[in-house]
């Protein structure tokens, strides 16, 4: 295996690892509940995690390779997810969940009212709940996630 390779695997094994670790991190001990769009981005990393583990433990260097590239794609995916929820957080696009939306009242009886209010999700989408510099955690998973992809595919590329 090239020097290249092996990095690329450690990478695509420790990086969505340590992200997920800081997600449920914020979640159990922060308190800082996640929105759907916030659960998206983490089904990726789990993906990824259990390819690059099996990168591992199977296979040749072909299948390694293949399986770190693969990895690297999920990496990304979450990267994605994260910038598009970035954007609905700071009003760039809107959401395509309910979660993003307000509950209209106007018109409602109270009873219908109530039943919206309570329907409607206990954390939004569109609204970050930590921020640093101005950088939501979606951003920082956008950065971070497509850096790391980026870093993956480079050094899949590298010979020798």
């Amino acid at each position: 295996m090239t020097p290249g390779l092996i990095r690329a695997r450690w990478v695509a094994l420790l990086l969505p690892a340590a992200l997920l670790a800081v997600a449920w991190g914020s979640q159990l001990i922060g308190g800082l509940y996640p929105c759907e769009m916030c659960h998206w981005q983490r089904w990726p990393h789990y993906g990824a995690v259990a390819v690059a583990a099996l990168a591992f433990v199977t296979g040749g260097p072909a299948v390694k390779r293949t399986l770190v590239a693969g990895a690297g794609a999920l990496i990304a995916v979450s990267g994605l997810i994260g910038v598009f929820h970035a954007g609905v957080e700071y009003h760039w696009w809107q959401g395509i969940t309910a979660c993003s939306r307000t509950v209209e009242t106007a018109g409602m009886t109270t009873d219908d009212m109530l039943k919206s209010i309570l329907a409607a999700p206990v954390v939004r989408c569109d609204a970050a709940q930590w921020t640093l510099g101005g950088v939501s955690l979606a951003g920082f998973n956008a950065l971070i996630s497509l850096g790391g992809a980026g870093v993956i595919g480079w050094l899949l590329g590298r010979r020798g």
